[in-house]
């Protein structure tokens, strides 16, 4: 796969360590400090999975979340909550390819500030039957990715296999956001704070707290603002919140 010879926006590309860490959420998270920036914001979700065609997706979250001046663009739909490329076969659907949504993010980025390209699931998951990923669309418009990570035991190796992916395929890695911070947090969490970022080789940008996806457009964008680093528009501390919560 060729990379496009221009591509004027930010892009960013978010995966996950797995599924329901929260990378919605953060994606809104994301948007909305860049709306609040008076950035121009579109979010692409190359395919979703395990919704009917009339029940509100991803994309309707984040515009929920971040409002309504975000641009959104769902390539395709499949009803199966299953990997992509399983779903579109069990539906009888043409999968989305890895070209073809960084066609779209590279579209959408010549009319937008800031591109959001939020995958489903892991980053190796396949898009297409000939085993395409997400990260054969980060690498193709040369994007970095967030990975957005669970917050307690067992995430760890999860984070260091989808990083050193990253790392194998030359693809930068823009830190990693904890995805639903608990309101609790164990003697695991607590210990992730530290470990997170030496495992993924990249710094934690952030820690967005459990519920977050439930608040109101006002009180989200408060909260996006505390839970996300400079590099995302917030005003996170890393080594401060891991002091914080100490193990």
């Amino acid at each position: 796969m060729s990379v496009p010879a221009e591509v004027p926006a930010d892009v960013l590309v978010l995966t996950g360590t797995g599924t329901g860490v929260g990378k919605t959420v953060v994606t809104a998270a994301v948007a909305a400090l860049a709306l609040h920036r008076r950035r121009s914001v579109a979010v692409l979700k190359p395919a979703q999975t395990g919704l009917g065609p009339d029940e509100p997706g991803d994309v309707d979250d984040v515009s929920r979340l971040a409002g309504g001046e975000v641009t959104t663009w769902e390539l395709a739909r499949f009803p199966d909550p299953l990997a992509p490329g399983t779903a579109a076969r069990r539906a009888d659907i043409l999968p989305v390819t890895p070209a073809q949504a960084a066609a779209a993010a590279v579209e959408l980025s010549r009319g937008h500030d800031q591109v959001l390209v939020e995958g489903a699931g892991g980053l190796l998951v396949r898009m297409d039957e000939h085993g395409g990923t997400l990260a054969d669309v980060a690498w193709s418009i040369g994007a970095p990715v967030l990975i957005v990570a669970d917050a307690g035991l067992g995430t760890l190796n999860a984070t260091a296999l989808t990083a050193e992916a990253l790392r194998v395929r030359g693809i930068a890695c823009a830190g990693v956001v904890v995805g639903s911070w608990p309101a609790e947090p164990d003697l695991a969490a607590r210990c992730n704070l530290d470990d997170l970022p030496v495992v993924a080789e990249a710094p934690l940008v952030g820690a967005v707290p459990a519920g977050a996806g439930t608040l109101g457009r006002e009180e989200f964008l408060t909260v996006a603002r505390a839970s996300l680093a400079p590099s995302l528009g917030g005003e996170f501390d890393a080594t401060g919140f891991a002091a914080e919560h100490a193990a």
